[in-house]
C-alpha cells in the first residue's frame, strides 16, 4: 500500500467511522435489550472522541504506519477502540441477548461496507458522479469494515465472536469457553504474530465479499 499522506487521509474517515459505529451499535443493542450502561455513560453516540482509545486507536496504528514507511515494508495495522461498557446481567435474558449485543458491532461494519460499496458504484468512472478520491475512499471503506467485521467474528472471547459463541453454546460449554477471556488478548496477539489469524479471517472475509457482490451487483 502506498503510504503517502493522501492515502492515509483517504483511510482516516472510513477507519474512524468503522470504529465509531461499531461501538455505538453495541451500546444501542444493549439498550434495546435492557442495559442502559452505555447510554448513561454517553457512549451511544456517533462522536468518535467518545470511542477513540489514545493508545489503541492512535499511537499503536500510527507507530505501525511510521515503522512500515521507514522500513519500506508491507503495512500491518493493529489497533482497538474503547469497548462500550455492557452489563450483561441487566439484559432481559443475558445468555440469549448477548448474541444480539455482540453481533451488533460486526453487523454495523457489514452495513457500512455496503454503504461504501454504493459510494464505489456511484463515484466510479461509469457512475453517476465520477470522483477518484471518493472512489478510493469507498474501496478503503469496504476493506476496513470487512476486516473489522471478520476480526471481531473470530470466536475467541473477548471478541464479539467469542461472546456469540458463549451465547449459542450449551450452559456448561459456554461457561468453559468464557473462562478463556482473561487470556483472549494474548491468544489474539499470538495469532497476529504468527499470521494464523489470516486463516481464521479469510473464510469470513470471503463470505462478506460474496454477500456484498450479491447485494451490489458487482
Amino acid at each position: 500500500m502506498d503510504l503517502s499522506l493522501q492515502t492515509i487521509a483517504l483511510w482516516i474517515v472510513p477507519v474512524v467511522l468503522a470504529i465509531t459505529l461499531h461501538e455505538a451499535a453495541h451500546g444501542y443493542a444493549a439498550k434495546r435489550f435492557g442495559d442502559r450502561t452505555a447510554e448513561l455513560l454517553g457512549r451511544i453516540t456517533l462522536n468518535p472522541l467518545k470511542h477513540i482509545d489514545l493508545v489503541g486507536t492512535i499511537l499503536v496504528p500510527g507507530a505501525l504506519i511510521l515503522a512500515a514507511k521507514a522500513a519500506g515494508g508491507p503495512l500491518f495495522i493493529f489497533g482497538w477502540a474503547k469497548p462500550v461498557p455492557v452489563n450483561f446481567g441487566n439484559l432481559r435474558d443475558p445468555k440469549r441477548d448477548m448474541l444480539w449485543v455482540a453481533g451488533a458491532g460486526p453487523a454495523a461494519n457489514f452495513f457500512m461496507a455496503f454503504l461504501w460499496g454504493l459510494v464505489l458504484k456511484v463515484c466510479g468512472e461509469s457512475g453517476l458522479f465520477p470522483n477518484e478520491a471518493l472512489f478510493l475512499m469507498g474501496k478503503a471503506g469496504i476493506s476496513v469494515n470487512l476486516v473489522l467485521m471478520a476480526l471481531n467474528l473470530i470466536p475467541i472471547p473477548p471478541l464479539d465472536g467469542g461472546r456469540i459463541a458463549v451465547s449459542l453454546l450449551p450452559a456448561r460449554a459456554a461457561a468453559a469457553w468464557q473462562r478463556i477471556e482473561p487470556w483472549g488478548f494474548f491468544i489474539i496477539i499470538a495469532l497476529l504474530m504468527t499470521g494464523l489469524i489470516n486463516n481464521l479471517m479469510d473464510p469470513l472475509l470471503r463470505i462478506g465479499e460474496y454477500l456484498l457482490q450479491l447485494l451490489l451487483g458487482f
